[in-house]
C-alpha cells in the first residue's frame, strides 16, 4: 500500500472549522455540523462513519460541493470552494472528483462502456480519445469484456464497477464514495472494498462514507461523526476487536 501523502503536498481534502446549520435562527434550526476539521493526504483511504442523523452525509455533500457550509474553510486539492460560483463548482466536481454511489446511477439504455464515457463528453474530450479512455477505465475495474452490456445484463457488482470505472475517467483526485456497498450482498460487497484498496494502492485518494464497520475496515485511517462532529481521535482498522 503506498504510504499517503508527502512532506509539503497540498492535501486533497482540507477543511477547517466547517459548519452547516439548517433553518437557522427559526424554531426548526437544525446544526448538521459543528465545526468539523479533516484533512485527507493525497493517496490515502479514508472512511466516514456514524449513525443515521450523525452529519456524515451533511459533510460528504460538503466534500462533493454538492451544498455550501454556514461557516468555515474548505479547500478541494488546493481550491478554495468558497471563491467559486456554480459553474465553478460544477467544473470543480467534474474535474476533482469522482462520484460513486449506493444505486449505481447508471443510465439503464446505455452500455457499460456509453455509461463510462459520459463525463468525458461534458468535459470537453475529442470523440476520438473518449471510447479508448473508457475501455481501459472498464479494463482497471475487471469489466473490459462487458462493454456492450447495459445495466439490466449485469449483476449488482458488476454495476458498481461500471459506476467506479465512471467516478475513474477524468482521473479527478479525490474518488467519493456514499454507502458504496450499500445495495450487495457480503460476498460481493467485498469484492468491491478490495477494489477499492487496490485503486488506493495504485496512488488514487478514496473516502468511503458508510455506516458499517466492516466496510470501514478496509480503509487506512477511519473517523467517526457524531451529532454533526468528528470524533477526535477515530480509529485505526489495526485496533479493531480480534
Amino acid at each position: 500500500m503506498n504510504s499517503p501523502g508527502s512532506a509539503g503536498s497540498v492535501p486533497v481534502i482540507d477543511i477547517v472549522g466547517l459548519s452547516k446549520v439548517y433553518a437557522a435562527g427559526t424554531p426548526a434550526e437544525v446544526v448538521a455540523l459543528r465545526g468539523t476539521h479533516l484533512r485527507v493526504e493525497r493517496g490515502e483511504f479514508l472512511a466516514i462513519m456514524g449513525a443515521s442523523g450523525s452529519g456524515k452525509s451533511t459533510l460528504m455533500n460538503m466534500i462533493g460541493c454538492l451544498d455550501q457550509p454556514t461557516s468555515g474553510t474548505y479547500r478541494c486539492d488546493g481550491v478554495d470552494v468558497a471563491t467559486l460560483d456554480a459553474t465553478g463548482r460544477a467544473k470543480l466536481r467534474l474535474e476533482k472528483i469522482g462520484f460513486v454511489f449506493q444505486g449505481f446511477n447508471l443510465l439503464s439504455r446505455q452500455t457499460a462502456l456509453e455509461n463510462v464515457m459520459m463525463p468525458l463528453v461534458y468535459s470537453g474530450i475529442p470523440v476520438a480519445e473518449r471510447e479508448p479512455r473508457a475501455r481501459a477505465a472498464l479494463a482497471e475495474v475487471g469489466l473490459a469484456e462487458r462493454a456492450g452490456h447495459r445495466p439490466s445484463e449485469l449483476s449488482g457488482g458488476q454495476q458498481q464497477r461500471v459506476a467506479i470505472a465512471r467516478a475513474l475517467i477524468n482521473q479527478p483526485p479525490l474518488i467519493l464514495a456514499d454507502e458504496p456497498t450499500g445495495a450487495l450482498d457480503s460476498r460481493t460487497s467485498e469484492e468491491i472494498m478490495a477494489l477499492f484498496e487496490r485503486l488506493q494502492a495504485s496512488g488514487r485518494t478514496v473516502v468511503i462514507i458508510t455506516h458499517e464497520r466492516p466496510v470501514a475496515d478496509h480503509a487506512g485511517r477511519v473517523v467517526v461523526m457524531h451529532d454533526g462532529e468528528l470524533h477526535p481521535d477515530g480509529w485505526h482498522p489495526s485496533e479493531k476487536a480480534a
